[in-house]
């Protein structure tokens, strides 16, 4: 990445539109309805040869005070701040209004490098638009149409000469290093260990107003996401990246934020359907789920269906209970607490269960503790010979069952995958082995391999030792003598 782009303008000028066309993914949520951006979401931009980080933003809105938009324009601001371009987008059918000059001063005095663009600009009725852009006072603008893909070679024209500058600014500031680079391990002979390349996949869900947009500002350390007692102020599953200090040194992770999720009655708005799945693609990305919940309210109905899709889809799951520093009987509010997620969530039995408080930032780092060694467990894998002599004890305690009389015969077992665990138990009639026996399996599976709360899969499949010619007819003479060639005798 040579440099940053960050896209500004008026809500609704076609924004996040050019942001999945620059991407070439539709990451950004687009919908007719002004104001559908509020955080900052980057991306990793390609345009002609110029490889760059975009930044989408949110509609600059006039407010400045501590409403929702005025929380949404500093976010914007600060995005020009610590950006090394900026495109300013405007309407050209709608032409130039006096809120596209309030903002075009502001870039004047903030912005480091300004390209006007002129958007939505197809057609006739884009030409007064592109000629009252010219009194912005920002150069000659681009006319261009991101629905369309039209005017990205003037883009490109514009950014190719700042790109240049960039890079060879960036090659003088650049210390000189000798770093001798040994070969990556393969994948294959050990669990995946997290990389600056690909970190740590790490989603936090939960119902609105929990507190994960609060959470992962602490854990960054800044006011990175919208934040507010408003519910439902996040739309986009937004991505950040930092380090996380665990055992062995820094642990590179992508934590991922995301909508809340309310029933399904209750979701009618289209915007909030496009929410709702974005943040469900972000959790069928993870590598862990983080289910956030509120501790004046736990294990709701709505908490309960969001941990049981974590588990369903297969990812390492930590409970996070939020809002702890206001909790006043704290004893026996989390004996109440482990005995409702034991009971309410037996799929997720042994799962680590932290009281954590996005405001203060106590128990994060236990948070952050329990999310890595949840990942460590997701990854395990068990060598075959210890799984048969752990199933042999397994029979000898409990036998399986005998449909018919006929007893089940156990041959063998061996683990199939890990990410998460999955098994494979070579049986006689795995139909007829109850699912009751499968749990059986399961449970000792996590209690003697130390697999507390991951998703564990048990697949039963028959080995075949029957008689390979059994049903089959034997051949009469006349068809063996024509096989042979030979004809009938007189």
């Amino acid at each position: 990445m040579t440099f940053t782009l960050a896209i500004v303008g008026r809500p609704n000028v076609g924004k996040s539109t050019l942001f999945n066309r620059l991407v070439g993914k539709r990451l950004a949520l687009v919908d007719d309805q002004p104001g559908v951006t509020r955080d900052l979401r980057e991306g990793e931009a390609r345009l002609g040869d110029l490889r760059f980080t975009v930044v989408d933003t949110a509609g600059l809105e006039e407010a400045t005070d501590e409403s929702l938009p005025g929380r949404m324009r500093k976010l914007t601001e600060r995005a020009v701040e610590m950006a090394d371009v900026c495109l300013f987008m405007i309407d050209a059918r709608a032409g130039v209004l006096g809120t596209d000059e309030v903002f075009a001063d502001i870039l004047r005095r903030k912005a480091k490098h300004v390209i006007l663009a002129a958007n939505k600009g197809e057609g006739r009725a884009a030409d007064a638009g592109m000629l009252e852009a010219y009194a912005l006072g920002l150069g000659e603008p681009i006319r261009m149409s991101a629905e369309h893909g039209e005017g990205l070679n003037d883009l490109l024209s514009f950014l190719m000469p700042l790109a240049g500058e960039f890079e060879e600014r960036a090659a003088a500031e650049a210390p000189v290093t000798e770093v001798d680079v040994g070969e990556e391990p393969d994948e294959d002979e050990g669990p995946r260990v997290p990389t600056e390349s690909r970190p740590l996949q790490v989603a936090v869900i939960g119902r609105p107003n929990a507190g994960k947009s609060t959470l992962i500002n602490k854990l960054l350390g800044e006011e990175r996401l919208l934040t507010g007692p408003e519910a439902g102020i996040t739309r986009d599953a937004i991505s950040v990246t930092m380090d996380w200090h665990g055992q062995g040194g820094p642990v590179p992770v992508r934590i991922f934020d995301t909508a809340g999720m309310r029933k399904r009655a209750k979701v009618q708005e289209k915007l909030e359907k496009l929410s709702v799945s974005d943040g469900l693609r972000a959790v069928k990305f993870a590598e862990v789920v983080v289910v956030l919940l509120d501790a004046a309210i736990p294990f709701e109905q709505q908490d309960l269906r969001i941990a049981d899709l974590a588990e369903r889809e297969g990812r390492a799951v930590v409970v996070a209970v939020n809002k702890w520093d206001i909790e006043d009987d704290k004893n026996n509010k989390i004996k109440e607490l482990r005995e409702s997620f034991e009971r309410l969530l037996p799929q997720l039995r042994g799962a680590p269960l932290v009281t954590v408080s996005a405001r203060t930032g106590r128990g994060l780092d236990r948070l952050q503790a329990a999310v890595i060694k949840a990942h460590e467990v997701w990854n395990r894998r068990v060598s075959t010979a210890k799984l048969n002599k752990w199933l042999v004890s397994m029979i000898e305690s409990h036998p399986p069952p005998a449909p018919g009389g006929r007893r089940i015969k156990l041959r063998y077992m061996t683990q199939a995958k890990t990410r998460p665990p999955g098994f494979v138990v070579m049986c006689s009639n795995p139909k007829d082995v109850p699912e009751s026996y499968s749990r059986y399996l399961i449970n000792g599976l996590r209690d003697d391999f130390d697999m507390p709360g991951t998703p564990v899969r048990l697949w039963m499949r028959s080995q075949s030792d029957q008689n390979p010619f059994k049903g089959k007819t034997k051949p009469g003479p006349s068809k063996l003598r024509k096989h042979l060639g030979k004809s009938r005798p007189d």
